[in-house]
């Protein structure tokens, strides 16, 4: 259970920015916009996970949420994949982004938000914790 003392919106309004973090594979920063869509770029870090991102890309975006303290990425699109081929002067083939948008209907990526403030986040999937850190703020003006 989370150990949060925030309301989803107050974690919503918190996460709006952009964030930086690690995992045991991967480098990724993550952009949560305000009007509830995501732009994540993920460089892998293990060298037997390159060729995935050679074929999927390392640009990610989508939609996201927080519902019961958790946070949900909904990938909508893969913009730099090698699978979104682009046919001179006939049409784009969006191969990747259409297995982005089955895959997220299926699975959906979801964090347990374990602690945030405006400058650092612990959340938590099954497998482990990561640790965020903000690297801008954006200003809300009323």
């Amino acid at each position: 259970m989370s150990n949060s003392k925030h309301s989803d919106i107050e974690i919503e309004i918190l996460l709006f920015g952009k964030w930086r973090f690690d995992t045991s594979s991967e480098k990724v920063t993550i952009e949560f916009k305000d009007d509830m869509t995501y732009e994540q770029t993920t460089v892998q870090t293990l060298l037997f996970s390159k060729p995935k991102e050679l074929i999927t890309g390392n640009k990610f975006t989508g939609v996201w949420y927080v519902s019961q303290k958790k946070l949900y990425l909904n990938v909508k699109t893969m913009p730099k994949s090698f699978l979104n081929l682009r046919i001179p002067l006939v049409f784009k083939i969006s191969i990747a982004d259409m297995v982005a948008t089955l895959g997220s209907v299926l699975m959906v990526e979801n964090y347990e938000v374990m602690k945030i403030n405006s400058s650092k986040f612990l959340i938590k999937d099954k497998d482990q914790s990561i640790l965020g850190t903000k690297i801008n703020n954006i200003n809300i003006r009323k």
